[in-house]
């Protein structure tokens, strides 16, 4: 027991050491995010809009005026919390939001298919799977994960061990999240779903080590001599509901004894593995679009969406037709540190199994029951109708552009990221006539407790630059278009402004005060209607990944730059006349390739 102690004690220093050599995220200076504000509002208000909200702004930012009390406060609030603003943004961005966390929150990543065709190919490599998962574990357990830098700063590790045994709980105005993991007599199980029926796996032996993949393949057979049929009522669709409603919901289902054994089974579970049933053949044209549907929602109450439960952190899908991938909790988790759990899982898969499974019998897998009476029925009869409204409106297109990729941009020393973003820029475009607010998200874990901020476009430049680029009247010389084309790229790499603007809002409410005017003004419900959302995968693999839109008129478009090709996903809604996600796409990829050849001239 000693020496258990003292290593733990070895472990919760080592955490200690790391955190305080990552630095603590500073509060902007005011008139420079004022500055910045004004200058990512010109592309997208006229020239008497953008002076009258001038005048607000600079009212607000005047000296002893309303922002530079506030600002003051925020410099305390750093002082003496360990991240400022990022407990404010996970509550307000994804706690207090009441849109269903299907489609609208949870991110979706869709990986290569694996080599098999059939429920025994499934259960061998979810096998695999689980057994790298649990390594993974292992090592945030035992602070064995190296710290990871970026351009020799060491980014926060925080997020890492918060990814295993949480879930969030939907409440009646906003939600929580619970963490049930610990590194000691934390969660042993996980939860299987498959034909909607949830199981209690429990994935270590008596003495503490993991079950070796063999002996995880033999439960996994248990739990499907023990599912053959579908359940007539697949209750992880309550989880896709409404916030709102998916929390009256809860509270009706956990008034029932084993109801709540059953959900908090599934709450403090490790993760959840959902196995899926096949799904209907399709083009190859269109493999990519349907699997990653498949991750992000499950494909709709007749297919594989009661295999989920959308509050859950961690679901891996695994599909007999040797699709696979990840869907993830937002309040919780992040892209990089998702990436980092997948490349090791992946490295995993490709060792051989060398552990013999122990001679000793394991219990059976437990299969969670629930008790459903009229009340509940209704509640789930609402929920599969509002499910699959939401995923028929759902536009989803994947593709992969095959005639570049990072390297290329890189030997133009160009940032692939800012390319990237000219082009979806221009596309929009292209399409709208018109350019739009959009982000693209960046990581703070260079900072201690930090989470993401947004990146803005477009800027003047690229304005510039978009218009000229199709406009015969004023068609710039090559040189010219490049010079462009490069001060647009690198007008992208400034510093975020959004999340001290949100800090400075949410700091009045907090003291009483009524929501200054600068937040009232239509200009700043302009500039943060998000049409345009985008999303770098900091993955080593081909992985696709895909979320819905911020707005009901916008796009969600996510892209994972590969030494010679990019793949692109881009989700729209069908409920909105003016965007199409097809359109999108296409257009998309000859911006690329109109790009290409401003350096690349074809004969």
């Amino acid at each position: 027991f000693f020496s258990e102690f003292l290593t733990l004690s070895v472990q919760a220093a080592l955490r200690k050491a790391h955190s305080s050599s990552v630095r603590p995220q500073p509060v902007p200076p005011l008139l420079q995010t004022l500055q910045r504000y004004l200058t990512a509002l010109e592309p997208l208000l006229p020239p008497e809009e953008l002076e009258h909200t001038r005048g607000i702004v600079q009212k607000f930012g005047c000296p002893g005026g309303l922002g530079e009390n506030l600002q003051r406060e925020l410099i305390k609030r750093a002082k003496h919390s360990h991240n400022w603003i990022s407990d404010w943004w996970v509550q307000w961005a994804y706690l207090e939001c009441r849109q269903p966390l299907a489609v609208h929150s949870n991110p979706a990543i869709s990986l290569p298919k694996r080599d098999f065709t059939d429920w025994r190919g499934q259960l061998v490599f979810a096998s695999k799977l689980i057994a790298g998962v649990l390594d993974f574990k292992a090592q945030v357990d035992r602070s064995g994960l190296g710290v990871e830098y970026i351009r020799g700063q060491p980014l926060c590790m925080e997020l890492f061990p918060q990814l295993f045994s949480s879930c969030r709980i939907p409440g009646p105005k906003h939600d929580h999240v619970i963490h049930y993991g610990r590194p000691r007599r934390g969660p042993a199980h996980i939860t299987v779903v498959r034909n909607y029926q949830f199981f209690q796996l429990d994935v270590y032996n008596s003495d503490g080590t993991p079950l070796t993949e063999s002996q995880i393949h033999a439960q996994l057979l248990r739990i499907r001599s023990q599912s053959w049929k579908t359940d007539k009522q697949p209750m992880g669709i309550l989880t896709s509901e409404h916030r709102h409603t998916w929390g009256q919901a809860y509270t009706r289902l956990l008034r029932d004894k084993i109801n709540k054994e059953s959900v908090r089974l599934i709450e403090k579970s490790i993760f959840t593995l959902c196995l899926d049933s096949p799904v209907m053949r399709i083009s190859d044209e269109k493999y990519s679009s349907r699997m990653a549907a498949q991750i992000l929602h499950g494909g709709g109450t007749f297919s594989n969406s009661g295999n989920r439960w959308f509050d859950k952190t961690l679901q891996f899908v695994v599909g007999e037709d040797g699709s696979w991938g990840l869907l993830y909790e937002h309040a919780t988790a992040e892209g990089p540190p998702i990436a980092t759990l997948l490349d090791h899982v992946l490295d995993y898969c490709k060792k051989p199994d060398r552990m013999r499974a122990p001679l000793i019998p394991l219990p059976m897998p437990k299969k969670l029951y629930f008790y459903i009476n009229s009340e509940i029925k209704w509640d789930l009869e609402m929920a599969k109708q509002n499910l699959d409204i939401l995923i028929n409106d759902l536009d989803i297109k994947c593709f992969n552009f095959q005639r570049f990729g990072k390297d290329f941009v890189k030997q133009l020393k160009l940032s692939p990221n800012s390319f990237i973003q000219v082009a979806i820029q221009l596309a929009y475009y292209r399409v709208h006539s018109e350019v739009c607010a959009a982000c693209d998200i960046a990581s703070l874990r260079m900072f201690r407790g930090g989470r993401t901020d947004y990146i803005r476009s477009p800027t003047n430049q690229m304005l510039s630059f978009i218009r000229a680029f199709d406009d015969d009247a004023c068609k710039h010389p090559k040189r010219e278009s490049l010079k462009m084309l490069t001060s647009c790229a690198r007008s992208l790499m400034g510093q975020g402004i959004d999340r001290h603007l949100l800090g400075l809002k949410l700091q009045a409410i907090e003291e009483g005060l009524s929501v200054p005017r600068i937040f009232m003004d239509t200009a700043y419900g302009l500039a943060t209607h998000w049409k345009l959302r985008t999303g770098q995968v900091p993955a080593n693999t081909d992985s696709v990944m895909c979320f819905g839109p911020l707005v009901p008129d916008g796009y969600a478009v996510c892209y994972n730059p590969q030494q010679d090709h990019v793949h692109f996903s881009i989700t729209a809604f069908n409920c909105c006349e003016e965007t199409n996600a097809e359109k999108l796409a296409l257009t998309l990829e000859r911006s690329l390739h109109d790009l290409q050849e401003l350096f690349q001239p074809t004969v």
